[in-house]
């Protein structure tokens, strides 16, 4: 295509750019391959923009006779990208250099493949690289251009030959409903036609059939796997639906977890290992956002003195590595829609995706919980709280004594001082479950403390932390 060379820096244009771009320094003309499966793998995803005339550096070096680099860039891409791909190719003018910018859309007829060489290839982005896709994200490829996904599809399980008890029951309990049959089993996305399970169906059932349902917890000995006398101090391996897994995985990390206390004016309260919270929101992560498809894997629970650590199969579903990005810039895209809906629908989780940052916000600043994802795994790793301190330590010894010897406050507003001094970012509904009285109850202490300058809030109320003020007349 032809048109007035848009000009400015390079920098500009990148600025401008909303998803991943990749640099060449020149059009190999003759072994297309190499810049090709970039177009592949940008199709595959979500997108992106690869420039040509820039170095790997990112400098604009420039090409020359640029209208005749576009015109054999585009016919390329026609011939070698199967299926056809939207590609948008423009002349550009960066740094007084001659640059062209392909942008790619990501597709919805995946997988795209490159084809020549005999070879008919798709690809996908792995961090910043352009790697062919194995059998399980060329599997999830396949099905996203089918517009489906693993956990809809039909199996050959029927359901009058499995029950349902635990699903039924955890369903009333949750919304004071009882389940309709098989009305809510359509609905619900559990069932296809009269009788056939779909794999969501299947991982519901009490007799779960799907071979990949599993955990496998491990309280191991020290820092690492495995150690010179005992490899493992506990260690349980769970099959069943996933509801039971969750319970089940929680039940194991209660049993390998301490909680510490320390006193306080009225009473004592609990420190435990590891947040409750942040452990469930880490398993319904593992359990929901999981890649079923990958034969013969398991999420795995590893216990070390130091940590915790969830480990579940499959990446992020779009290749990128969650190391690499700010957790609340993190989009929130489903491999298993359904399974997420029904755990939302048992309260398990929320719909708004919300999980990660969740389990940052029940740490305190500067404990923050790890994030790492491979094109094979997601890692969750929690620290826990408790390591290095010996059975008589107290955490935060003058937390509510210097408060509490220049005001008169109650037991309930010395505990949620406490936890305001131990976790700043705490939240009210969080104190709520900690000390176990009503949400209200505690917006309404908090209100007195705030009014009476014993705490203070600062920033918003969703990415905010609170103070808490020491001395006569709330003076620091």
């Amino acid at each position: 295509m032809k048109e007035s060379l848009k000009t400015t820096t390079l920098t500009q244009f990148l600025l401008a750019e909303a998803t991943e771009y990749e640099f060449k320094s020149a059009v190999e003309l003759h072994k297309p391959r190499s810049w090709l499966k970039t177009v592949s793998a940008f199709a595959n995803g979500v997108g992106g923009s690869l420039y040509f005339g820039v170095s790997d550096e990112g400098i604009a070096v420039g090409l020359s006779d640029i209208q005749k680099m576009v015109d054999q860039v585009s016919e390329l891409i026609k011939v070698r990208i199967d299926p056809a791909v939207h590609v948008y190719l423009e002349p550009l003018r960066a740094d007084g250099k001659d640059i062209i910018r392909v942008r790619v859309s990501g597709g919805t007829d995946t997988p795209y493949y490159y084809t020549g060489d005999g070879n008919r290839i798709a690809y996908y982005r792995i961090g910043n690289e352009s790697a062919p896709a194995p059998a399980s994200i060329l599997n999830e490829l396949i099905l996203k251009g089918r517009h489906q996904t693993f956990d809809a599809l039909e199996t050959k399980h029927r359901l009058s030959e499995y029950s349902y008890t635990l699903f039924e029951a955890t369903y009333r309990q949750k919304t004071n409903y009882s389940i309709e049959k098989p009305k809510d089993y359509h609905s619900f996305g559990m069932l296809s036609g009269d009788d056939t399970l779909t794999f969501v169906g299947a991982l519901f059932a009490d007799q779960c059939p799907i071979y990949q349902s599993r955990v496998f917890c491990t309280r191991w000995n020290g820092l690492k796997k495995g150690g010179l006398h005992v490899d493992a101090i506990d260690n349980d391996e769970f099959k069943s639906n996933v509801i039971s897994l969750l319970t089940d995985s929680m039940k194991f990390v209660r049993h390998n977890s301490s909680v510490k206390w320390k006193k306080t004016g009225t009473g004592r309260i609990e420190m435990p290992d590891y947040p409750p919270a942040a452990v469930h929101e880490a398993l319904v992560n593992a359990l929901v956002h999981r890649d079923y498809m990958v034969q013969g894997s398991e999420v795995h629970v590893d216990m070390f003195d130091d940590r915790l650590e969830v480990v579940s199969p499959g990446g992020m579903p779009d290749g990128k590595r969650i190391q690499d990005l700010e957790i609340d810039d993190v989009p929130s895209i489903r491999r298993n829609p359904v399974v997420c809906d029904l755990f939302c629908r048992l309260k398990f989780m929320e719909r708004r995706g919300s999980g990660l940052r969740k389990i940052i916000d029940e740490y305190p600043e500067g404990i923050a919980p790890v994030f790492r994802s491979t094109e094979q795994s997601f890692v969750v790793t929690l620290k826990n709280l408790n390591y290095g301190m010996s059975n008589g330590d107290n955490i935060g010894n003058s937390i509510g004594e210097n408060v509490g010897e220049n005001f008169t406050i109650n037991s309930t507003q010395i505990q949620i001082i406490e936890l305001m001094r131990f976790n700043p970012r705490v939240s009210a509904k969080a104190i709520a479950e900690k000390i176990g009285i009503a949400l209200r109850n505690v917006e309404a202490n908090i209100h007195g403390l705030k009014k009476r300058g014993i705490i203070e809030r600062i920033g918003s109320a969703k990415g905010g932390h609170w103070v808490v003020k020491q001395g006569k007349n709330g003076q620091s």
